[in-house]
């Protein structure tokens, strides 16, 4: 997943540059960003090929144990909402908690109606990046999150000046690093090509300049 630090407002520029939402326009804007989620994450888990951040770490504990995804990417979140209150306040946290319940339940069943004959690797891991990636613009446009290591390496960043987006990084190479061992080259390659694919999404399309209140 992209760097939290330049993805993430603080909740200085959150208040400054965000125009306004209704909480209606929240919940639709919510929802829509982690239907999009769950569906790339249809695609990717089908194919069997992994991801960084949160859902990675789901994902390298859900597929060697058989366990369901929705849920292990729900348990292994919970410990981080304390991070959030504290770093992000209550409404970033709520918001991050709704986000990540959202994912974990659709993420789960849609892959009980979306049934695939065939589907190419190529066309999967393209179909993961861009869904998920503007899914997550969506849930950074109405101050929600996936919560997880971006929390962490914002606590880490305040409290030790430690560059949250070098955490998230040396995350990502560690889960891939585990996964070298566990998995055949091809995934690798299909699941780094679909981490390029997400963040050039959020690279291309997110600016916090944009959405400046009037």
């Amino acid at each position: 997943m992209r760097r939290i630090d330049e993805i993430m407002p603080t909740p200085m520029t959150i208040k400054l540059n965000s125009i306004a939402h209704t909480p209606l326009e929240d919940a639709q804007g919510l929802f829509s960003g982690c239907f999009l989620i769950s569906v790339g994450l249809v695609f990717l888990t089908h194919l069997g090929f992994l991801t960084g951040q949160m859902a990675g770490i789901a994902l390298l504990i859900a597929y060697p144990t058989g366990w369901s995804f929705g849920a292990v990417f729900f348990l292994i979140n919970v410990p981080f909402y304390a991070f959030a209150y504290k770093r992000l306040g209550l409404e970033f946290t709520l918001k991050s908690l709704f986000c990540v319940t959202a994912v974990s339940v659709l993420s789960d069943n849609l892959a009980l109606h979306i049934v695939f004959e065939s589907l190419n690797p190529l066309v999967g891991t393209l179909a993961f990046g861009v869904s998920v990636g503007f899914g997550i613009l969506a849930c950074i446009r109405h101050k929600g999150s996936l919560g997880g290591v971006g929390v962490v390496a914002i606590v880490i960043q305040d409290s030790f000046g430690f560059k949250a987006g070098y955490t998230q990084l040396i995350v990502d190479v560690i889960i891939f690093a585990i996964a070298m061992f566990i998995f055949p080259a091809s995934v690798i390659a299909y699941s780094l090509l679909g981490a390029v694919v997400l963040n050039g999404v959020i690279a291309f399309n997110h600016r916090r300049d944009r959405y400046v209140a009037p």
